[in-house]
């Protein structure tokens, strides 16, 4: 399904791209292993590997040649881009990597944020040269107002959600996400220590369908892999045991980027066959992640806590688990 040689290989080609940290620790006795993504690029989200494939990817197809990674950046390629405007809704780390990469290839982004997203987004996307518009009270109101305004002016819709009839560039997001799973794998391989269970937060799904999928794609030892999701969101787990995609309904959770109530359909056809379990947790659990992963060094927030405080329900002897802090405290 991904081509996770490609982004690896863009990636690689880009100033800001570094391995990000893989931390091996204690917490109460017990060894943990930690994947921080809160430094990822300078854009503090495992998110900016997505939007910056994506809009390379989605530039490159308006080129009739081929380009190797290191003229991505060209000037040929930044005359086609200068026309190119990208339009998403986000929770917030989706429209800065987007709004980052447009800026980086010469293209212009649209970043629609429902008004449950804070102010400071707003600030850092215009510093990114992003046009901010406030649309909808949720999420799902944002992403509603980010197509009509991609139907109705020609620009490219870059949503990280997939549904009918719209995959092919949610796929390519997910497809920058299986660089954490490679580089997760070649650290393993490595060291042959490899994680007894895996923890994956998630709000539509796309990173952790990405790993997942990797994880059972080409990882030598398989650990048990968990889907984490607040209490107030868990749309993966409920369309799962339903065998369908629902909208779960609750109320505004404090696991702002996971708080998604309706999963992506690719996220959803992967997790379904191949994760092991579903758990949640509360905005009060989350809340206290962000202590947890300050006993490791990391500066998070309650989404990118959320596997850490799940991860903590299986520290015992013989196990060896696996979280993603997946942002900083931003």
């Amino acid at each position: 399904m991904f081509n996770f040689d490609k982004p690896k290989k863009l990636l690689e080609a880009c100033p800001a791209y570094h391995i990000t940290p893989l931390l091996e620790t204690y917490y109460n006795n017990h060894k943990l292993i930690i994947k921080d993504e809160s430094s990822r690029m300078g854009l503090g989200s495992f998110k900016a590997l997505g939007g910056f494939y994506a809009v390379a990817q989605l530039i490159y197809k308006q080129v009739d040649k081929p380009l190797p990674p290191n003229d991505y950046l060209s000037v040929t390629v930044q005359k086609i881009a200068k026309d190119i405007t990208f339009v998403c809704a986000s929770a917030g780390n989706h429209g800065i990597a987007v709004a980052a990469g447009a800026k980086i290839f010469g293209a212009h982004a649209r970043i629609h944020l429902a008004k449950t997203v804070p102010e400071e987004f707003a600030i850092r996307l215009r510093g990114k040269g992003a046009e901010v518009i406030r649309s909808g009270s949720t999420y799902e109101e944002s992403i509603l107002a980010a197509v009509a305004d991609a139907e109705s002016t020609n620009a490219i819709h870059l949503a990280d959600g997939s549904w009918p009839g719209y995959t092919e560039i949610p796929q390519l997001v997910m497809e920058g996400y299986t660089v954490i799973a490679e580089e997760l794998r070649q650290e393993f391989e490595q060291t042959n220590i490899w994680p007894t269970h895996v923890f994956l937060q998630a709000g539509v799904g796309g990173l952790a369908a990405s790993i997942c999928f990797m994880i059972r794609h080409n990882w030598q030892i398989q650990p048990k892999i968990i889907i984490v999701e607040p209490e107030l969101a868990p749309c993966l787990a409920e369309s799962v045991k339903q065998g369908e995609i629902i909208t779960v309904q609750g109320g505004v959770s404090n696991m702002g980027r996971l708080d998604c109530k309706t999963p992506s359909l690719l996220a959803f056809d992967i997790l379904r066959y191949m994760a092991d379990s579903y758990v949640t947790i509360s905005d009060a659990d989350a809340f206290n992640g962000i202590s947890i992963a300050k006993q490791f060094g990391i500066n998070t927030t309650p989404s990118g806590a959320a596997g850490l405080v799940a991860l903590i329900s299986v520290l015992d002897e013989g196990n060896l688990p696996l979280a993603i802090i997946t942002e900083g405290d931003i």
